[in-house]
């Protein structure tokens, strides 16, 4: 723990780690869970460790604190990340009365699970007919543009920031939800750090929204927070969590949330990230300074393999864009190390006119086509081409749908699969398709 959270000034305010040290201490012989019997730091619910699922201890004391720095009337400390946070969002919606929600395609997949599981009606609309992905909506362009399908929704679900770095234009989407009485949900699982910006935050908008800790703050993974903006949200999302979180929650993990949300602001590298990614041709900005975006087209995964053989490892490629997530606990050397093997590789790789396919590049809208019940079958995905997916899939990260469920599988698509060290909706180099009688 301590190699980890190394800050002593932080660690000192965080009341998990407090009860945590002081146990560590004792005498522990353990006769209960977890099996490792190592007790001390990785303990279960004791009579002086708390319980998430009843908090009255160091637990309340942490939500309370995280709730008052995040600025909702309720947080909820997750540690089955943010995917649980989103179904119990989506279920507290529900228990409020909607049926119809409105996301973007481009949306975690927990989102389109979430939908399926509790019998909501998902009304997409598609990612901006950009290359550049940090070309995302305006929101007057947004509300103008899907103005009947925002009509329909009971509730507007938005991702941000989004995988490429955008922040969501907020006010005029606050404003809207008002006039129109529709509950504003926002997966905010790579934001957890805009709280230092209120203007940006979704925390300042949403009516709930999800924080993934682990993704850009100094905690482990599987750390997140769920949040509502008035108590009775936060009655209807307690309801929820009590459903989709576990009954078996990382204590570790807990004391990680709780430091990370009190990590402090590193000015200085923002400063320094944000000068590099809007001076330097070929990387995006979009608002995040800890999403660098850079555009390698078709050499992205050589670039990728390149920087690994070196120790460098990016959060992800998607063909085009090579992602790179800074945090406020990256260090400075670490930073212009980076900057400095990138600036070299942006010359050494320039941009051709050959067209690249990847997540970024993407805008085509798929038609949305229902496959529950219908006769499906495993082929080799080199042998799917014309036929019908009848599971999403994708890159993993970002887990947003390359080719969904009723859409075509396209020849790029399966190159891009193929290509991609991590995906997911297939299984054994085989993708899940409609029968042929089905398909026609």
């Amino acid at each position: 723990m301590r190699k980890y959270l190394k800050d002593k000034n932080i660690l000192k305010k965080c009341h998990i780690y407090q009860m945590l040290e002081r146990a560590s201490t004792r005498p522990h012989l353990s006769f209960h869970t977890p099996g490792h019997k190592i007790g001390k730091w990785d303990v279960t619910e004791l009579s002086f460790s708390d319980n998430l699922s009843c908090p009255r201890g160091c637990i309340a004391q942490a939500e309370q604190d995280i709730a008052e720095i995040l600025g909702s009337e309720k947080s909820f400390i997750l540690t089955d990340g943010s995917s649980s946070g989103v179904l119990s969002m989506l279920h507290a919606a529900r228990a409020m009365g909607v049926k119809h929600v409105a996301f973007c395609e481009a949306s975690h997949k927990s989102v389109y699970n979430g939908c399926a599981l509790l019998g909501l009606t998902p009304l997409l609309y598609p990612l901006k007919k950009e290359e550049n992905p940090a070309n995302a909506y305006t929101a007057q362009e947004l509300l103008q543009e899907y103005a009947t399908l925002f009509k329909e929704a009971d509730a507007l679900f938005l991702t941000s920031p989004d995988y490429y770095g955008n922040v969501a234009d907020w006010s005029a989407i606050r404003e809207y939800c008002d006039e129109e009485g529709k509950l504003l949900l926002v997966d905010g699982a790579h934001g957890t750090h805009l709280h230092y910006n209120r203007a940006l935050y979704a925390g300042e908008y949403a009516d709930i929204w999800v924080d993934g800790v682990h993704k850009n703050l100094p905690c482990f993974t599987q750390g997140a927070v769920v949040s509502a903006r008035t108590s009775v949200l936060a009655e209807k999302l307690r309801e929820a969590l009590d459903i989709f979180r576990t009954t078996s929650p990382s204590y570790p993990i807990m004391a990680s949330v709780e430091y990370a949300v009190k990590y402090p602001r590193n000015i200085a590298l923002e400063e320094m990230a944000i000068a590099f990614e809007k001076e330097t041709p070929r990387i995006y900005f979009g608002g995040d300074w800890t999403k660098l975006c850079v555009s390698f087209g078709e050499h992205a995964y050589d670039v990728e393999k390149e920087l690994e053989n070196k120790g460098i490892f990016a959060e992800f490629c998607d063909g085009n864009v090579v992602m790179f997530y800074l945090s406020p606990a990256t260090a400075k050397r670490e930073f212009l190390r980076l900057k400095k093997e990138l600036t070299v590789l942006i010359q050494k790789y320039p941009l051709s006119d050959k067209k690249t396919i990847g997540n970024s590049v993407q805008r085509i809208p798929a038609p949305l086509v229902l496959t529950k019940n219908k006769e499906t079958e495993w082929v080799e995905i080199e042998k799917a081409e014309g036929r019908i997916c009848a599971n999403n899939c994708g890159l993993f990260p970002p887990c947003t749908p390359l080719i969904k469920a009723g859409e075509a599988v396209k020849k790029e698509k399966i190159e891009l699969l193929q290509k991609a060290d991590n995906v997911y909706g297939l299984c054994d180099g085989k993708i899940q398709v409609l029968k042929e009688k089905e398909e026609a």
